[in-house]
């Protein structure tokens, strides 16, 4: 778990941990903007079969918004659009968080990643071309206020917990004109992945500063990201045959996702579903990969 740092892309970041590691196969399960830090969950090898999981999983975010201010992009990097004065209170703010709670709808920003015609919508705005876009619909869980104080009414920090795909400089900007003053994004951690919060990353600087022994300690198992999944454990003969693809009758209750263990209770088999009493595939690991990844 990589703790992106300022300034440099996520690809970027993903190639410099994979030649840290010397890994062949390695990849980033979810994008952040070289103006934002934070979690960065890398997968090597056998891991990028359940980097998909991280991708769909719920974010969290801690976003510094300037009140009173509107910039191109939405955030500070872009030239400023206009500056008004900023005359809310508290109740104000809170009234603003509660608005764009649950499911809201959004325009994504020309500064995404979405594509259009093949083409990233940043590579558009670079080249100060803009394109039409559909809204999208995400879901806000939660908008803590962390830091606003009325004799500096332009400063807002909040926690965001939502759903993928969730654009924060829309939702500052939507923020600011839910408030009258506008706003813009001007800082972007993400604390939250999933099961896997920010306390368990580690800085590329400090990867760098390692040896390799001391950097592979950082690695983590691959189950981390399927935490919050109910845990299945089977025993040998059925391990065996579930790796195979076959569907397995077990006693659960039905379930969207599960994580499946053979007989020992740590060696990860694949992530699965439960239907009817039936356990049911989704991704498997081969019994080599099985082997390779096995907690001691």
């Amino acid at each position: 778990m990589l703790d992106k740092p300022l300034g440099l892309s996520s690809n970027d970041a993903l190639q410099k941990v994979k030649r840290l590691f010397r890994a062949e196969k390695a990849g980033h399960t979810g994008t952040l903007d070289p103006l934002a830090t934070g979690l960065l969950p890398i997968c090597f090898g056998a891991a990028t079969k359940f980097s998909q999981v991280s991708l769909e999983a719920d974010k969290g975010y801690r976003a510094t918004l300037q009140l009173g201010q509107t910039r191109v992009g939405g955030d500070r990097e872009g030239e400023v659009i206009a500056e008004r004065p900023v005359a809310c209170d508290r109740a104000a703010v809170e009234a603003a968080c509660a608005r764009f709670t649950g499911l809201i709808s959004q325009l994504p920003p020309m500064q995404s990643a979405l594509k259009h015609n093949g083409k990233a919508l940043y590579e558009y705005a670079r080249a100060g071309v803009t394109v039409e876009r559909q809204p999208r619909q995400v879901t806000i869980h939660r908008i803590d206020i962390i830091e606003w104080q009325a004799d500096r009414p332009d400063l807002l920090v909040v926690d965001v917990l939502c759903t993928k795909g969730t654009y924060i400089r829309t939702l500052a900007e939507d923020l600011g004109e839910a408030l009258g003053c506008g706003a813009h994004l001007a800082g972007l951690r993400r604390i939250v992945s999933g099961p896997v919060d920010l306390r368990a990353s580690v800085t590329l600087a400090a990867l760098e500063a390692m040896d390799e022994a001391a950097r592979d300690a950082c690695l983590r198992p691959v189950d981390v990201l399927l935490a919050d999944w109910p845990a299945v454990q089977l025993g040998e003969a059925d391990a065996a045959r579930f790796l195979s693809g076959m569907r397995r009758r077990i006693v659960h209750a039905d379930a969207e996702h599960v994580r499946v263990y053979g007989p020992d209770g740590r060696s990860l088999l694949g992530g699965a579903h439960v239907k009817a009493g039936e356990l049911i595939a989704d991704r498997l690991l081969s019994p080599l990969e099985v082997r390779a990844l096995r907690r001691d």
